[in-house]
């Protein structure tokens, strides 16, 4: 199968290499910046961690014309960046294309089926994590379950195949028939972990050592649930606060993506996150005090970075 993978972050960088080696898949990874594009062609993409060590060579493209048309596409690209996206890949989509998004928050698929429709969208989320260690390096640094789905919960032959081909690249996936739970379920831990993480810069296990972090982990999350019960989205698990916690225990050493971003002093992700759920709130009539904090504190600390206060050496 032709897949085109659109967006060189870490995500996007294990899941072009995966494809490649494991899955033996013919790969395209789009990257706008032609410059680097050409250094991932010369360099491959290098690999370590829960998937060993290895080096993989992908075709690496700045314009989607250099690619032609594939049989799938997984959208990797930050959330904020999807429409560009959608515009940037039309040549790589035809009639019997599919686009798969694996990205974080909620918003994603509205945007991609607007531009592409929703009989060719595949809606997932995968608990892989990812580290970017420089261009063309990434730690896998942790395995999880990968789930995909079509909104309108049918199974067809497309959704199968996908599947197959992520689980031969060590992506192990499963279908589900609701992927708006699946997808919400992912967001309420995200909620609960990401922001917090970027604001104290810590990994994912120290939140829950601290009084102070742990009460504002189980607040956004409480808030997150308000949202997800007035708008009848079922969770895939009985108790958020619990969840959220393990997920913090299991990935004690991750660095989650936002803090990432906040490191790289880059933009983040924070409004299709905890962002989403003021904006949902709002709608719904249901306070958000802590995620509004929250998504504030982000924001404020994206817009400052260069005015940072640093100690005299």
């Amino acid at each position: 199968m032709k897949i085109a993978v659109v967006g060189p972050g870490a995500m996007g960088y294990l899941i072009a290499a995966l494809l490649k080696t494991k899955a033996k898949e013919d790969v395209w990874l789009v990257d706008k910046r032609a410059e680097r594009a050409k250094k991932l062609n010369d360099r491959g993409i290098f690999v370590e961690g829960s998937s060993g060590e290895f080096t993989a060579k992908v075709n690496v493209v700045s314009e989607a014309k250099e690619a032609g048309v594939c049989d799938l596409a997984v959208i990797c690209v930050k959330s904020y960046s999807t429409e560009d996206a959608c515009k940037d890949i039309k040549e790589m989509v035809g009639p019997k294309t599919s686009v798969l998004t694996l990205q974080n928050g909620v918003g994603n698929i509205q945007i991609l089926n607007d531009h592409f429709g929703q009989e060719r969208l595949i809606a997932g989320v995968t608990n892989h994590g990812a580290t970017f260690l420089g261009v063309g390096r990434v730690r896998h640094a942790g395995k999880g379950d990968t789930v995909i789905g079509n909104a309108d919960g049918k199974v067809l032959g497309m959704i199968r195949d996908v599947a197959n081909i992520l689980t031969k690249a060590g992506l192990e996936t499963k279908i589900s028939k609701d992927i708006q739970s699946v997808i919400w379920s992912k967001l309420v831990i995200n909620v609960g972990i990401n922001a917090l993480t970027a604001v104290m810069r810590l990994h994912n296990g120290k939140l829950i050592e601290y009084p102070g972090t742990r009460e504002l982990l189980r607040g956004a999350v409480h808030e997150a649930v308000k949202v997800t019960k007035r708008k009848r989205i079922r969770l895939n698990y009985d108790d958020p606060v619990q969840k959220v916690e393990s997920v913090c225990k299991a990935t004690a050493g991750n660095i989650s993506s936002m803090l990432q971003d906040v490191l790289a002093r880059k933009r983040t992700e924070i409004d299709f996150i905890n962002g989403a759920i003021v904006r949902q709130g709002k709608a719904l009539g249901i306070p958000t005090p802590v995620n509004e904090a929250l998504t504030n504190l982000v924001k404020t600390i994206e817009s400052s970075y260069e005015e940072a206060v640093k100690l005299p050496c």
